[in-house]
């Protein structure tokens, strides 16, 4: 089985859905006591929240092309990043190694163009809603990103790094949620929701929604089940 190079830890949260959804995916397809061959780097997520705080993105990207250096010598086949957020350094990682790069939003943007959504609602931490860089690579695809409004943004993204990173899943969070969503659709014409930071799939879910929901954590890990395996039909 091909190896799954794994950066995480940001946070460990959402990295643990991941580990549990791959061995999940792979019991589903293989069948009996097979799971998922993997080799997991997870960073210390308070070194890299203060450099995403202090604007210091070369520095949050050379940690994460650090680790990408060390899934490769200890012989990944492939990387995923476990966070929408630092795909902003996705650059760095991918040429600090030959391995391939499986893009979340890559991954997200061709979900949601095999459904009839093309201007869904982006949730997610400030620095990928404020900013330009997941936005636009969704729009090379020809999906328009909506935003929530500045005073949503800002409780967005409070509750994810106050409340989803640090384990705490509160009613009254999830009631926050669905008010914008439902604004959005209603005032904006929103017509999906992205659960753009990894977290939010701890909060959300499309049983929570009347419009498509993208689950990035789930999409990004089915991606990465679909790679191995077409990389073992070739090999085979």
């Amino acid at each position: 089985m091909a190896t799954i190079g794994l950066i995480g830890g940001m946070s460990w949260e959402s990295t643990a859905v991941y580990y549990r959804l791959l061995n999940e995916g792979v019991r589903t397809r293989l069948g009996g006591l097979h799971s998922a061959d993997v080799l997991l780097h997870s960073l210390d997520f308070a070194g890299i929240a203060e450099m995403q705080a202090q604007g210091d993105w070369a520095a949050a990207g050379a940690a994460l092309a650090q680790s990408a250096r060390r899934l490769e010598h200890a012989g990944a086949s492939c990387l995923v990043l476990c966070t929408n957020t630092m795909h902003k350094v996705a650059d760095q990682i991918t040429g600090a190694t030959k391995l391939p790069f499986l893009h979340l939003a890559d991954v997200t943007a061709q979900a949601i163009r095999a459904t009839s959504a093309r201007r869904p609602l982006l949730l997610a931490t400030r620095f990928t809603m404020d900013q330009a860089f997941y936005r636009d690579r969704l729009k090379a695809f020809g999906v328009e990103a909506l935003v929530p409004q500045a005073q949503e943004r800002d409780e967005v993204h409070r509750i994810i790094y106050e409340e989803l990173c640090r384990g705490r899943i509160e009613a009254a969070s999830k009631a926050r949620y669905l008010a914008l969503i439902e604004r959005a659709i209603r005032e904006e014409g929103a017509d999906g929701v992205i659960l753009g930071c990894t977290e939010i799939g701890l909060l959300l879910s499309q049983a929570d929604c009347a419009v498509p929901v993208f689950d990035t954590t789930a999409l990004h890990v089915a991606a990465a089940l679909d790679y191995v395996g077409e990389v073992e039909s070739v090999a085979a």
